[in-house]
């Protein structure tokens, strides 16, 4: 049986997507499933398979190893992200990668901690005294102004960047969607363009000034790394920020002990990362020849989807699957995904996890959902990324 493409866009499936595949694991590690529609293609819903086909030779990121109709849907579709480290593999992978790997080392995102820590300190402070949205007021601005410095481009233009990458993120399902995607990819084009410019005439202090005058990389590889980095700086920060507030709202014990043993930060971020992923499924990968995965045959060029989320809840690899456990020890998640594309911002994507929750539980150290949990809405992005639409909460005052 084959999994209609439908079964990851539904309401249903963004509420639970985690009971979906248990139910598939349950019948296998390895299901046909019709995404993008009328390919040949598989998902893999099992922690060790799919940790290993994230390193495995056979089966390639190039879009040139994948259907010749989705290279064309992606290059014309979505030109802005045409040439980037997430589409190729090495040697070309490693040459974009290393083009921007040194603004992302632990390192140099340590340095950063202090003007984290400023943004998430205003952006708390300035909430509302009774109720907000924390997606719109807090989780989206603190990863959106962190990366728009780091690139060198005006956070001014934030609302801008949220609109013309979600569309981006959305599955081209309808004619709407892909007209607001021919906007988001004109509008990024002509923004990066004109950013590049200007900073090859004076060049800053910042990732942009730094790639445009290095002269490492094409003008579209230069293009698409950036709006790649744009879009992969704030996108999985939202998200891990929102899913991680909602997880431990649900569950008050672990809420209770976080504020009671702070230290545990650290571990908590990597708990909020298995337990509900910003990144639902890797992206795209092909394979190079026919495969045999666990018994089921994958012909050659076919679409291979691991499923990060499905991963996440083996209870294979982790004890519990489904509990929220701050303490959890050996949390090899695979959220920041595994080898060579192994996510290159996953430093700061913690470093601003970890101040995210340490700020807001100092300055609002009680806080509730203020809608029903039924009510809570998921943006659809065909299973790539997973995020709330918002998050309504409010701010108790504090007991006596």
């Amino acid at each position: 049986m084959t999994l209609p493409f439908e079964f990851f866009l539904s309401p249903e499936f963004s509420r639970d997507p985690y009971g979906a595949y248990a139910g598939l694991r349950a019948q296998g590690p390895v299901h046909a499933v019709d995404f993008p529609p009328g390919s040949s293609a598989f998902v893999v819903v099992d922690y060790e398979l799919g940790r290993s086909l994230l390193t495995d030779p056979r089966v390639s990121k190039d879009l040139a190893n994948g259907p010749s109709w989705f290279a064309e849907v992606v290059t014309s579709g979505n030109p802005v992200l045409a040439r980037n480290m997430l589409s190729t593999d090495p040697p070309d992978h490693t040459r974009l990668r290393k083009a921007v790997g040194n603004g992302f080392t632990p390192r140099r995102v340590e340095l950063m901690r202090p003007r984290v820590q400023q943004i998430a300190d205003e952006l708390a402070a300035s909430l509302p005294a009774d109720r907000a949205d924390l997606i719109d007021s807090f989780a989206f601005p603190l990863p959106i102004i962190v990366i728009c410095e780091l690139l060198g481009v005006a956070h001014a233009d934030r609302d801008d960047f949220r609109t013309w990458t979600g569309d981006l993120l959305q599955p081209a399902m309808d004619d709407d969607v892909k007209a607001r995607q021919a906007v988001a990819n004109a509008s990024l084009r002509d923004y990066f363009t004109r950013t590049i410019a200007e900073r090859r005439a004076d060049p800053a202090d910042d990732l942009v000034s730094a790639l445009a005058t290095a002269g490492e990389l094409t003008d579209q590889e230069l293009l698409s790394t950036l709006v790649l980095l744009l879009i992969a700086g704030h996108e999985t920060t939202v998200n891990l920020i929102g899913n991680g507030m909602l997880a431990l709202l649900r569950d008050p014990g672990q809420l209770a002990l976080l504020r009671e043993r702070p230290e545990l930060m650290p571990r908590a971020v990597e708990e909020f990362l298995r337990y509900d992923a910003p990144v639902e499924r890797a992206t795209f990968r092909f394979a190079v020849e026919d495969l045999d995965l666990a018994g089921t045959h994958v012909p050659k060029g076919s679409f291979v989807h691991v499923s990060l989320g499905a991963a996440a809840r083996d209870p294979e690899a982790f004890p519990e699957p489904d509990r929220l456990d701050l303490t959890r020890e050996d949390n090899r998640h695979l959220s920041f995904g595994h080898g060579v594309h192994f996510c290159l911002g996953a430093p700061l994507a913690r470093l601003e996890g970890q101040i995210a929750f340490e700020t807001l539980l100092r300055h609002r150290p009680h806080i509730e959902l203020d809608v029903p949990d039924e009510e809570l809405s998921w943006r659809l992005s065909g299973a790539v990324v997973r995020g709330l639409a918002g998050l309504p909460v409010r701010f108790t005052p504090t007991p006596a």
